[in-house]
């Protein structure tokens, strides 16, 4: 596979895909993006998707991933990181731009906005899972 041109992209549009040997592809975000990531780059294994979500209000449901830790960077706003570590909600409050959190593999997650926040997600997407309650029967 071809590395994508150098840009520029729009992260808000254009999400980047890395392949276990470094090499970014563009993609366009599209209401089926998730479906097509997993048909078009072999269920995400060995992958990294690197993505920018605004957020305003708290996320719908917990997530997680099993194939490695998830780095998510502040760009601007204020939010608490809701980890579920061995049965107890863990936050992490998060308010300063340019700081960040690591979700640690296998850890059930959601985030709750404080005011309008923008976030970078650099994300191991093999085998994410997402419930109503951490810990759940997938969706």
């Amino acid at each position: 596979m071809m590395s994508t041109g150098p840009g520029p992209h729009d992260l808000a549009t254009t999400r980047l895909i890395l392949n276990d040997r470094q090499t970014a592809t563009a993609k366009t975000v599209t209401p089926e993006f998730y479906a097509e990531l997993d048909n078009e780059f072999a269920s995400f294994k060995g992958h990294c998707l690197i993505a920018q979500h605004d957020f305003s209000e708290a996320w719908p449901t917990w997530e997680m991933h099993p194939e490695g830790d998830e780095f998510v960077y502040l760009m601007f706003g204020e939010i608490d990181f809701v980890l579920w570590v061995d049965g107890v909600e863990q936050i992490v409050h998060v308010s300063e731009p340019g700081s960040y959190v690591v979700v640690p593999k296998g850890v059930w997650h959601t985030a709750r906005p404080k005011v309008p926040t923008r976030m970078l997600f650099v994300t191991p997407g093999e085998g994410t899972l997402n419930a109503r309650e951490p810990e759940g029967e997938a969706l």
